[in-house]
Parts: structure tokens; C-alpha cells; sequence
């Protein structure tokens, strides 16, 4: 079984507007799961430059301020110039680092449009800056890109209260509370204004890029309208954050939505992302790209199902999120991964509800708790 750690150990944010949410909630080790996959290539391109690791296709990595210290980004061919996937986070350094790679390695061909996987700071952090750099339009999913508007432009005290009161649900102590108030909204730190218009990508689309046909493949959980690209050309899969090779995606339920079941949809989209062949090269946006990507949806499906029976074993009597946190990740979380840890605890509390497992009941202190239900 994978490891579930403390989760600052990766990158912001989840859909939710109060703080940074991590890619995924496990520590980036050697795993028994991680091992059994193929690594072709062995390390990453150094700072500022491209690696080419299919024909027209470019690894740009660049640094986060995070334990997970770093994104991979990819740069198509196509024509004239180059098609951007993921931008990185909206640091002056990031920028630094692409005005680096535009005069070193890119032969002065223009940008001619970005691609966003999903609206996480890191991956969609400079996409207004390009835009505008470039005069390029933004392809996304709809519902990525108003995730990122919105959050850019709500300052509103009652989202932060709210925000508030469902911790206080789930558990969370006066202190815990209280540093998710002082926090506010954190999304906006990581990302410049996003572009005013977009270019809607949906499932089934397909992308002309430099001649090839990439594949729009959505996923969701980790994000609401996660795009992954697939190009049977060249048999390779752009998978984001819905699948990477050594650390599981974060799946949370969020204040924005407090009843949601996002590992429902997360186990729909590993198995909707069988479609595409387990011969494809995968490339992550963390960790290296590998192939075996059938093995890699049944361990984050066995993964998930581990801690299913690890939350059910705990729920002998009435538990909170915050008591269920205790059990899925290591007990000192500063009150930042402490907001990580209770969402990703209550992802799973809720399937469990939803499939009859266990029960729910709102305490008398307000407080909604859990217990194993019919089996």
C-alpha cells in the first residue's frame, strides 16, 4: 500500500477557494506500486532547458516553493512554433525560467497556444500571462477555467466563514478554525489574472497539434473537469495530476460543495482512462514519465480501497473526519495540512455513506460523525 503522509508534501490547490491543496496526499517514495512500473527515462532536464522524450514533444520541469518541489510541463510542435501544456505556478521565477527556455531552446518560435489540464496553481498559474504575452487564447475544460476566475475574484468574508463552519463540522478544533480564517483565500497567490475568454475542450474533442491528433480525455476528482491528452500516434498519454506514477492525487470534499462524493468520480475516471492503451508512455505533471499504465489504475484503485476497510475498522463507534484523519495520515499536521487531511478523510467517509457502509448523524455540538453502517 502506498503511504498517506502529511499532505504538504505537493502542490495547491483543490477546489476549494480558502487555502493551497495538495496534487496528492502520499510522501513521493520508492513504493512496491512505484517499482513495478517502467521508467525510460532516468532524470529530469536540467533547470531552463527541454528534454525531447517523443518525436515534437518537450519536457520543460520547473521548480515549486513546496516539498514536492517541482512540475512537468510539455511543449508540442505545431507549425510555426510550440503549444504550451500546463504553464507552471505565477512566479516571477517561473517566468524567469520560460524566458529562459523561450531564447535557449526554442529557436525563437512563438507560442501559438496553452493547454491547461486542470485550474490548480501550478498548472494554470501563468496561463493569463501567456496569453497576453503571446496573444494566444487558453484551451481548457469549461469548468476549469471558471474555477480559476472565480477564485481569482471572490474576496467575499461569507465564502471564508463558510468555509469555516465546515471544519468546525467535521471536527476541527478552535485552532484549526482559526487558521483556516486567517489563511483566506490562498488561490490567488499562485496565479496571475487568467484570461478573460477561453477555447471550451470536452471529451471526445480532438486537438490538431503539429499534425498529430491528441485526444481529450476527462477525469475529475482531483479536480472538477481534469483534461488528460492522448495522441495514438505517438502513443503517448499527457495525464496531469488524474494519474501519477508515486504518490496518489489528492481527493477531497471541499466547503464548496460539502456533500460531495469525489472518489466516486475519481474510480469512474481510472476506469474511463482504460480506454487508452496500457502501451501508452505516460507523461505526469510530478515524477517521472513511465509505462504500465493499466498497473499504475489498479494501485490507486487498491490504494483507495485500503484505506476503505482502514475507515471502516475505525468507525466501530461514532468518529468525526478529524478522528478519521488520525488514522489515514501521521499525527503531526500543522493546521494547514490538517484542512488537507480532513478532506481527503472525509472523500472517503462519504463513498462509504453512499455505498451503506456507514451512517451519519449531526452531534448536538454541531459536529457531523460516522459509524459502520450495514455491511
Amino acid at each position: 500500500m502506498e503511504q498517506t503522509a502529511a499532505p504538504d508534501q505537493t502542490e495547491p490547490i483543490a477546489p476549494e477557494p480558502i487555502a493551497p491543496a495538495p496534487a496528492a496526499a502520499a510522501l513521493p517514495d520508492e513504493s512496491p506500486a512505484a517499482a513495478e512500473l517502467d521508467y525510460p527515462i532516468k532524470g529530469p532536464p536540467p533547470g531552463g532547458t527541454t528534454l525531447e522524450v517523443a518525436p515534437g514533444v518537450r519536457w520543460v520541469r520547473m521548480p515549486l516553493p513546496f516539498r514536492l518541489d517541482h512540475i512537468n510541463l510539455w511543449l508540442l510542435e505545431d507549425g510555426p512554433g510550440w503549444t504550451v501544456v500546463d504553464t507552471g505556478i505565477g512566479s516571477e521565477k517561473t517566468r524567469q525560467i520560460w524566458r529562459q527556455v523561450f531564447a535557449d531552446t526554442l529557436n525563437g518560435r512563438p507560442i501559438t497556444r496553452v493547454i491547461c489540464t486542470h485550474f490548480h496553481p501550478d498548472h494554470m498559474g501563468l496561463a493569463g500571462w501567456f496569453a497576453r504575452e503571446w496573444n494566444v487564447k487558453l484551451w481548457a475544460t469549461r469548468m476549469e477555467w471558471l474555477w480559476c476566475r472565480m477564485l481569482c475574484i471572490d474576496e467575499s468574508e461569507a465564502m471564508i466563514e463558510g468555509a469555516v463552519r465546515f471544519y468546525a463540522r467535521a471536527g476541527m478544533d478552535g485552532a484549526g478554525q482559526e487558521a483556516v480564517r486567517a489563511r483566506g483565500n490562498g488561490y490567488r497567490k499562485g496565479v496571475v489574472t487568467p484570461p478573460t475568454s477561453l477555447h471550451a475542450i470536452g471529451a471526445g474533442d480532438v486537438i490538431a497539434i503539429g499534425g498529430r491528433d491528441w485526444h481529450v480525455h476527462i477525469g475529475s476528482g482531483h479536480s472538477p473537469e481534469h483534461a488528460c491528452l492522448y495522441c495514438p500516434e505517438l502513443d503517448v498519454l499527457i495525464s496531469g495530476d488524474q494519474v501519477l506514477p508515486r504518490i496518489s492525487p489528492n481527493v477531497s470534499v471541499w466547503a464548496s460543495e460539502p456533500e460531495d462524493d469525489p472518489l466516486a468520480r475519481f474510480l469512474d475516471s481510472l476506469e474511463r482512462l482504460r480506454a487508452v492503451p496500457n502501451s501508452a508512455f505516460v507523461l505526469p505533471s510530478h515524477g517521472l514519465p513511465f509505462r504500465g499504465l493499466h498497473a499504475r489504475l489498479d494501485q490507486l484503485a487498491e490504494h483507495h480501497a485500503q484505506h476503505f476497510q482502514e475507515v471502516l475498522d475505525a468507525c466501530t463507534d461514532w468518529r468525526s473526519a478529524r478522528d478519521i484523519s488520525r488514522v489515514m495520515f501521521r499525527p503531526d499536521l500543522d493546521p494547514q495540512q490538517l484542512v488537507f487531511a480532513v478532506g481527503e478523510s472525509l472523500a472517503h467517509l462519504h463513498y462509504l455513506v453512499g455505498r451503506g457502509r456507514l451512517t451519519q448523524r449531526m452531534d448536538a455540538d454541531g459536529v457531523v460523525r460516522f459509524i459502520r453502517g450495514a455491511t
